[in-house]
C-alpha cells in the first residue's frame, strides 16, 4: 500500500478493514505526530510552519496559506489547500478520507474535520468507513465547529461556532446548531 492506492481506495468509502490498510494507516499516523510534534513544541515563523505543512501534506502549500499552531493531523497526506487560507489554532484533522479546503477559507480555533465513521451495528462498531469533507471557496468555519464525513460546504457559506455538521450546507447560506440548520441565506449585493 502506498499513499496514491491509498487515496483512491478511500474515494470508494469501502470499509477500511484490511490488515494491508491498518498497517498503512498506523505508519502515517506516525509520520503525521512526528511531524506535528516538531510543528506543536516550539515557535516557528510563518515560512517554517508552511514548510512543516508541506512536510505533513506530501506537497508545498500555497505561501498564501496562513496557520496558527497546534495543528493536529492523524494522517496528513490527504488535505489540500487552496490559496489565501487561513487556520487558526488547534484544530484537528482527522483527513484519512480527504479533506479539501477551497480558496479563501478562514477555519476558526478548534474546529474538527472528521472523515471516518464506525459502522452502527456492535459487530460492525470496529470498522471505519471514510467519505472526504469539501469546502467551497470563501468559506468561513467557526470556532469548535466539527464536520463530518462525507459533507460538502459551498461557496461562501457560514457555519456558526460550535455547529455540528452532518450534511451538506448549500452555498451563501448560513447553519448554525446541533446538528446543523439552515439560518439564512447570504445577500452578495
Amino acid at each position: 500500500m502506498d499513499i496514491a492506492n491509498f487515496k483512491e481506495y478511500v474515494k470508494t468509502r469501502k470499509a477500511l478493514n484490511t490488515e494491508e490498510i491498518h498497517r498503512f494507516m498506523d505508519e502515517m499516523s506516525n509520520e503525521a505526530r512526528r511531524i506535528t510534534f516538531r510543528l506543536n513544541t516550539d515557535y516557528h515563523t510563518p515560512d517554517e510552519v508552511r514548510e512543516l505543512l508541506s512536510e505533513l501534506f506530501g506537497y508545498e502549500v500555497p505561501q498564501s496559506l496562513r496557520v496558527f499552531p497546534p495543528l493536529y493531523a492523524d494522517f496528513g497526506k490527504n488535505i489540500t489547500v487552496g490559496e489565501n487560507v487561513f487556520i487558526n489554532a488547534c484544530c484537528h484533522f482527522q483527513d484519512h478520507g480527504g479533506v479539501c479546503i477551497g480558496a479563501g477559507c478562514q477555519i476558526g480555533h478548534n474546529v474538527v474535520f472528521a472523515t471516518l465513521n464506525h459502522g452502527l451495528s456492535p459487530e460492525d462498531r470496529k470498522t471505519t468507513y471514510p467519505a472526504s469533507i469539501v469546502l467551497g471557496k470563501n468559506v468561513w468555519i467557526g470556532s469548535n465547529a466539527t464536520i463530518l464525513q462525507g459533507v460538502t460546504i459551498g461557496d461562501n457559506a457560514v457555519v456558526a461556532a460550535g455547529t455540528v455538521v452532518a450534511k451538506d450546507v448549500a452555498a451563501n447560506t448560513v447553519v448554525g446548531g446541533v446538528p446543523a440548520r439552515f439560518i439564512k441565506s447570504i445577500n452578495n449585493k
